[in-house]
């Protein structure tokens, strides 16, 4: 039985990637700071800042899926955020690596692109916005998640270790479809995020199958929804609050998503089956 190593398996998406592995028969183990509220496989309590705890807790593992962060900018002062993002995945990758680990899997975000956190808002270059996008962030944040996916590619280079770094639209677990009346019409609501999201249960999925498939390299994939968290077409959503974005870069139907996500579909085989409009 493969061994995977979680981190952040207590939180909002580690819990549902933990479930995942252990459903399709892996052998899994927590590593977070805190327990989970519910208890499925083994937990331990590990600073992933400090590296000798990082060899120790991935001894004997098959793949990593690091997904432990401070998930947000600003709730931190600035250089606590970039230290602890910076150093525990570059910790995870140094010993990973060191342990001849050859599958990592690590949390980025789509506030890499910049829009997120920015403290004036501006507007995207195209539309949907993808892979090739450029990234400016003006967050310790959204930098940090850019120098982890510096870091996967050396890895990469020096050892040959696969290294896939999701960019994270907003996780939603089912419970929290719940809220979703309470923006749906309106288009101000959301637009930092390109009104994107992505189901826990379609993450956790893509997870597992970016640790099943080999030949990726290093390399930095969206995952979002097929569609936005609105009720209002997307051209329309784009007319709204874009409107001086003209680059449209294929044709936008419906409520397709605007966080492209072709590139995780065709490299993974992968396909969010998750809808918020079937829980609303």
């Amino acid at each position: 039985m493969k061994k995977v190593v979680v981190t952040g398996g207590s939180g909002l998406l580690g819990t549902w990637v933990v479930k995942e592995f252990v459903n399709k028969g892996y052998e899994v183990l927590n590593v977070d700071v805190k327990k989970p509220a519910e208890s499925i496989t083994e937990t331990k309590i590990v600073d992933l800042t400090n590296l000798g705890e990082v060899y120790g807790v991935l001894q004997g593992a098959y793949a990593v899926i690091h997904l432990a962060a401070i998930p947000v900018a600003y709730s931190h002062p600035n250089e606590v955020t970039f230290e602890n993002n910076v150093m525990s995945t570059y910790n995870i990758l140094e010993a990973a690596s060191g342990l001849g680990i050859k599958k990592v899997v690590l949390a980025s975000s789509e506030s890499s692109y910049g829009i997120v956190f920015a403290p004036e808002r501006f507007d995207p270059q195209y539309f949907p916005v993808d892979e090739d996008h450029p990234q400016l962030p003006e967050d310790a944040y959204g930098l940090s998640k850019i120098v982890n996916e510096e870091t996967a590619k050396m890895f990469y280079r020096k050892s040959g270790m696969q290294v896939v770094s999701f960019r994270l639209g907003n996780v939603i677990a089912p419970e929290m479809y719940k809220k979703f009346p309470s923006f749906i019409h309106d288009s101000k609501q959301r637009d930092r995020i390109l009104w994107s999201y992505i189901d826990t249960r379609d993450a956790a999925e893509a997870c597992r199958l970016a640790v099943e498939k080999d030949g990726l390299g290093a390399v930095e994939l969206n995952l979002a929804a097929d569609n936005t968290s609105m009720d209002i077409p997307s051209r329309e959503l784009m007319t709204l609050e874009f409107p001086a974005v003209k680059d449209i870069r294929r044709e936008i139907n419906g409520y397709e998503t605007l966080l492209s996500n072709e590139k995780a579909k065709k490299l993974l085989h992968w396909q969010p089956q998750h809808n918020w409009r079937d829980h609303v």
